[in-house]
């Protein structure tokens, strides 16, 4: 029996960005989806099985069956996940935080369902990315999500003048961030790198109680820094 429809589909599931409110950053239809879904593909099996729950309480969780897709997955496992399809099911992605496929390991299975022309079909939820552009007031027609900063610091300085540049030319906003373990090092190295008139977004905990989204010009951030260490944060730059 298939879980969802008459075509069996992939459903990139998103989640929340932390100890959210799930009613208020979910939308209905998803808890009402994620029921009728028998098999999913996961980043992180724990979190997975307890989001579900949350989604909805009634499920089984012991009836369901994951694929784990991480960094330990063996590439000769990922085609595998998909073999539901071939039995009628719909599979949905389950995400660490936020959307699946997004920054996100999911984009591998995504890929290999186009290429098998097994149905997509995307899920509204929350996006710290463009949470985080909608809130800073920087250029929202043109920017660039720039992933994980380098961790050496002459590295991670020689790419900060390269995304305040780019930025600079283009008119374009970036986007980037970093483990939250090392947040306050990030900050202090655009802080000390970036010109002073340069704009710097610093969103953290985007939708939960304590979400912080504040912009300000390099200039003005050096005269009093957030405490943001071990906070999701991510950071826009627009010169």
């Amino acid at each position: 029996m298939n879980s969802t429809s008459n075509q069996p589909a992939i459903y990139l599931i998103p989640t929340t960005l932390g100890d959210s409110d799930i009613n208020r950053v979910i939308p209905q239809n998803i808890h009402h989806l994620a029921s009728h879904l028998h098999y999913f593909i996961v980043e992180d099996l724990r979190n997975a099985r307890r989001y579900l729950k949350k989604l909805d309480k009634s499920i089984n969780i012991d009836e369901l069956t994951f694929f784990e897709l991480n960094k330990h997955t063996r590439s000769t496992e990922v085609e595998t996940f998909l073999s539901p399809i071939k039995k009628g099911e719909s599979i949905g992605i389950i995400s660490e935080a936020g959307c699946p496929g997004v920054a996100d390991p999911g984009a591998d299975i995504v890929k290999i369902a186009h290429k098998k022309n097994i149905k997509v079909i995307p899920l509204v939820g929350p996006s710290s990315i463009l949470l985080s552009l909608m809130a800073s007031g920087m250029n929202g027609q043109n920017f660039a999500f720039a992933g994980y900063i380098p961790i050496k610091k002459p590295e991670r300085v020689k790419r900060l003048r390269q995304l305040e540049k780019r930025s600079q030319v283009e008119n374009q906003t970036q986007i980037f961030i970093e483990a939250p373990y090392r947040n306050d090092k990030l900050l202090a190295d655009i802080l000390s790198t970036c010109a002073p008139e340069t704009r710097v977004c610093v969103a953290c905990d985007i939708t939960l109680k304590t979400e912080y989204i504040v912009t300000k010009t390099v200039a003005q951030w050096r005269k009093a820094v957030p405490e943001i260490h071990k906070r999701p944060t991510i950071f826009l730059l627009q010169g």
